[in-house]
């Protein structure tokens, strides 16, 4: 299952260099990630500093 980004994104930036998919992109004010390239590895969501990066 993909991971998303919930709406607490600071959009810090500290997620998408850690991506190997590069499925995470800056849209707005936040990061997100495109659910069709992300391979559910859980990178981004071990190096979020805000826990706002969780399993869809």
């Amino acid at each position: 299952m993909p991971y998303i980004i919930n709406n607490e994104c600071t959009n810090c930036g500290t997620c998408e260099p850690e991506c190997p998919l590069e499925a995470i992109s800056e849209k707005g004010d936040k990061r997100v990630v495109n659910l069709s390239v992300c391979a559910d590895c859980g990178v981004c969501a071990d190096v979020c500093p805000e826990e706002c990066i969780a399993e869809a």
